[in-house]
């Protein structure tokens, strides 16, 4: 009878398993059996990363403007690209000491602790501006800087964690798979950014809690989740799916001792790699403009723990409309018209969201334009620039890719960070209108041609990786 019970088990499960194949035939092309299980787990482990954080973000910059000011944003996302070089430097080393596996299992381990850690510190400092104002000169340093170093290690966590899982998913994935699998993983991921964000991130408001404690507790346990999902992937996946494009070619090099440098002498070393690095920061620089008026004007409207939950609201919102995307064949364009067809999408979807960024104002208008611009680069975008890898080798992937992750990203929000400070300064010569005004004039006359440039690159990105998968030959 349990034979037979155990049987009927695994027939169902078939079942079900070639039912969601089917499904996802549309949005994503047709899958092999085990093909399709491959990506479902890795869909949960990024589900879990994304979740996790999707989650921190909010929470990053609410407690920042609790703890700090909503005005220094552009100051602590300055700090921030700074405060990544060693832990770059860190990072690069292990990679070259580590098992690939092994790093996915020591960066969760280190994050989850440490968030849990955070989560007693921060609780404890969480208060009023007006009592944070109030205590002596010791203990609001203390507060200050705790503010500024939550918010780095947020951003560290983006850049090292995500890169590291895209790194990992590109050195075991082949070309033609990643062109399907890479969009469902996507979409599996945005479950985590829909659910987490506003269930865990918005808990402490609706529990009518006064600090972010209990938030940050469970997603330091998530966190540390992510090691044994990683383990059991890489035990339940067949060995033949684990190869990806140009291993073990006379191309690859790994005789070498790896340096902190080694992954900027590589981007520096090949064209497609600025361009990839180049694509990565206009989009980030444009949309860091957007991010800081949006987190004005959130921070004005909300405080505490109500401005937590707001921007845990816009944060699953995101991923909300990701998936929608994704799940109405946004993917089809990458499918059927090529990378170099999504790539070229985006800075004429950005450029109209940057003119409509110039033409209104208001909180309503600014969560839109937020939403669309992040969603869309998720859907379209971040897919894309990742298949970009698949053409290059394992160093590229592992060493370049966590330089371009990490300051393509971050140096680009340094740079719009740098240019947000304007904004204060401006206001303060020419009053608060005018110099919002000069402050806006300024974004069109900086955005626009950035935006020219960087459909240049998306066009010379898209017919270099054709042209590599036609000849399969590594690129660099």
């Amino acid at each position: 009878m349990k034979l037979k019970s155990k049987a009927a088990v695994m027939k169902a499960q078939e079942k079900i398993l070639q039912f969601f194949i089917r499904i996802c035939r549309f949005n994503f092309g047709t899958f092999e059996k085990e093909e399709f299980k491959k990506f479902l787990r890795m869909g949960s482990i990024f589900a879990l990363i994304i979740g996790v954080y999707w989650t921190l973000r909010p929470l990053k910059d609410s407690i920042f403007m609790q703890l700090v000011d909503k005005m220094y944003l552009p100051y602590a996302k300055t700090i921030s690209v700074l405060a990544l070089l060693p832990l770059v430097m860190f990072y690069t080393k292990l990679l070259g000491r580590t098992s690939r596996e092994k790093m996915l299992v020591i960066l969760p381990a280190f994050y989850g602790i440490s968030i849990l850690c955070f989560s007693i510190l921060i609780g404890a400092s969480q208060a009023s501006p007006e009592e944070i104002a109030s205590r002596s000169l010791i203990l609001f340093v203390a507060t200050q800087v705790l503010g500024y170093i939550w918010y780095m290690f947020v951003e560290s966590f983006g850049s090292l964690v995500v890169a590291l899982f895209w790194a990992f998913a590109t050195d075991t994935t082949e070309a033609p798979s990643a062109k399907r699998g890479f969009p469902l993983v996507v979409a599996i991921g945005q479950m985590g950014g829909i659910l987490f964000p506003y269930t865990i991130g918005g808990l402490p408001h609706r529990l009518g809690l006064e600090t972010d404690t209990l938030s940050m507790a469970i997603l330091g346990g998530l966190c540390l989740t992510i090691i044994p999902l990683v383990k059991y992937f890489l035990k339940a996946t067949p060995s033949n799916l684990l190869t990806s494009f140009g291993k073990n070619t006379k191309k690859e090099e790994t005789n070498h001792e790896p340096g902190f440098f080694e992954g900027l002498k590589l981007m520096l070393a090949h064209r497609y790699l600025v361009c990839i690095f180049a694509a990565n920061f206009i989009y980030e620089l444009i949309v860091t403009i957007f991010d800081f008026n949006f987190k004005l004007a959130a921070g004005t409207a909300y405080t505490g723990v109500a401005l937590s939950n707001y921007l845990s609201l816009y944060a699953s919102s995101v991923n909300t409309f990701s998936l929608l995307c994704l799940l109405l064949g946004i993917s089809n364009v990458t499918r059927f018209l090529g990378v170099g067809v999504a790539l070229a999408s985006m800075p004429i979807i950005v450029g109209f969201a940057l003119f409509g960024f110039l033409t209104l104002d208001s909180l309503s208008f600014l969560f839109a334009l937020m939403v669309g611009s992040k969603a869309i680069n998720y859907a379209l975008n971040g897919p894309a620039l990742k298949q970009l890898y698949i053409t290059t080798t394992s160093d590229v992937r592992f060493k370049a890719q966590a330089w371009i992750e990490t300051f393509g990203s971050r140096a680009s929000k340094e740079a719009g960070s740098l240019f947000n400070m304007l904004l204060w300064p401006m206001q303060s010569i020419f009053g608060a209108v005018a110099g919002r005004a000069h402050y806006l004039t300024l974004s069109g006359a900086i955005g626009f041609p950035l935006l020219v440039l960087w459909f240049a690159i998306a066009v010379y990105l898209g017919r270099n990786f054709r042209k590599a998968i036609d000849e399969k030959k590594v690129i660099c």
